[in-house]
Formats: C-alpha cells, sequence, structure tokens
C-alpha cells in the first residue's frame, strides 16, 4: 500500500510538473494581457536579450512584460556597454520595417526613379499631398533621381483615414495616370477620379505601426526611418551615396 501511495504521489508530481511546463511564458504574457486588454492585437510576443524579459508587438505598438506577464515597460529599451548606447527598441521596429517594406508589391506605390540600370538606392517615403515639405520633397524629384534615388511613395494622410487629404490621396491613388496626379496634386490641383480600391488605408496603419507621426517619412531600404525633409544631397549621404 504505502508503495502504491508513493507510486501515486509520484505520479501526480510529474503530472504536475508537465502541466506548468506546457504553460510557456508566451502562453502566460498572452493569456494574461488578453484578461487585461481583450482588445488589444498581439502579433508577436518573444523574449529579448535580457533573460525574463518579452517583447510584445501589437497594432504598431511595441512594449516589454516580464515572464509572467504581471509587469508591463513601454517607452525605449537601451542596452549600455563598451561600445555606447544601444537602442534595442529601433532595432527591433528597423528590422519589423525592413521585413515589412521587402514584402510589398511595387503596384502599391507610385514609384519616381531613373532607368532600372540607374537606381542605386530606394527611398520609401509616407507621403500627404497637403503637406508642405512634403511638397517641398516632390519638387526635387529631377534632383533625386540624378543621384541614382528611386523614391516609393506611400500614403499617410496625417488627419486620418477619413480626412481630406485622406479623399485627395485616394484620388490619386485611382487616377489613371498616377505620377501625375501624384505631380498635380502637390502644386495644388484638385484631382478627381473614380471609386477603386485604394492601399491609402492599408499604408496608413503600415505607417503607424512603423511609428510614422508627421510627414514627409522616410524609409530607407534597410528600415531606418529618416524623419522630416532632407535636401537631396543630404539625403545621398544618408543612403551612402555621397562618394
Amino acid at each position: 500500500m504505502r508503495r502504491l501511495s508513493a507510486a501515486f504521489l509520484l505520479l501526480a508530481a510529474m503530472l504536475l510538473t508537465t502541466a506548468a511546463q506546457a504553460e510557456s511564458p508566451q502562453e502566460r504574457i498572452r493569456e494574461r494581457l488578453k484578461e487585461s486588454f481583450p482588445d488589444m492585437p498581439l502579433d508577436s510576443i518573444r523574449e529579448t536579450e535580457r533573460e525574463g524579459l518579452y517583447a510584445v508587438q501589437g497594432g504598431g505598438n511595441l512594449l516589454y512584460t516580464t515572464a509572467d506577464g504581471r509587469y508591463l515597460f513601454t517607452g525605449q529599451m537601451l542596452r549600455l556597454g563598451d561600445g555606447g548606447i544601444a537602442n534595442l527598441t529601433e532595432q527591433t521596429r528597423t528590422r519589423q520595417r525592413r521585413q515589412t517594406l521587402s514584402k510589398l508589391d511595387s503596384g502599391e506605390m507610385i514609384r519616381f526613379g531613373p532607368d532600372e540600370g540607374g537606381v542605386k538606392a530606394d527611398l520609401y517615403v509616407f507621403t500627404d499631398t497637403t503637406c508642405g515639405y512634403c511638397r517641398k520633397l516632390h519638387r526635387d524629384m529631377e534632383a533625386l533621381n540624378d543621384l541614382g534615388i528611386r523614391v516609393n511613395y506611400l500614403a499617410y494622410p496625417r488627419g486620418g483615414p477619413g480626412s481630406k487629404g485622406a479623399r485627395q490621396l485616394n484620388a490619386v491613388w485611382c487616377s489613371d495616370d498616377r505620377r501625375s496626379a501624384m505631380t498635380r496634386a502637390k502644386q495644388g490641383e484638385s484631382v478627381s477620379a473614380g471609386q477603386c480600391e485604394s492601399p491609402v488605408q492599408s499604408h496608413f496603419r503600415m505607417g503607424r505601426a512603423f511609428g510614422v507621426r508627421g510627414t514627409p517619412a522616410l524609409v530607407t531600404e534597410s528600415g531606418r526611418m529618416i524623419r522630416g525633409y532632407k535636401p537631396p544631397r543630404v539625403l545621398a549621404r544618408e543612403l551612402g551615396l555621397d562618394g
């Protein structure tokens, strides 16, 4: 009887251990966040380089939590080392942007660039036709193209998906000649077009996920964000084309 009791207790202990191991930290974090924030999207939960601290991404947000999901942290995660300060949060965002851009269909964008053989660098630009500095950047297009920079426009209506700027961007993307429509809109002309399934809203969501807060917002092929207007020569240096 004692042997049976001992065997039973051992089996029970094994089952409890197995059950505890079956629930990973990611599962615990997901459960706790869903309890507290049921509407919060959760795209990924992964352990950071700091053991026991997890990065949670969802809906364009990036936050950190302990393995039990009880403590949440927002803001920048910095690592101090002999080589200086490394911004781990921006590194994560850069990687995310690069992966997203690599999957984009070129047909979603409005492209201005030199002939294919003359392209030295691609620049992805979240733009709004009502933005003064976006218009200034567009006036630099010939100079940018001469430097080998291809500009790939993505829509980012600053006033949101229901704004006047969003309606104008929709008209540009629904035009038969998108490039001409973009130029005319940025010259202050009115652009009209029929309805179509434009990517304006999906671009806006992408921009929010990228951390765009104003326009123009420029993103390199590597996923690095360049905020605001820069003259052509400055952009060329930013893209490693100053040689």
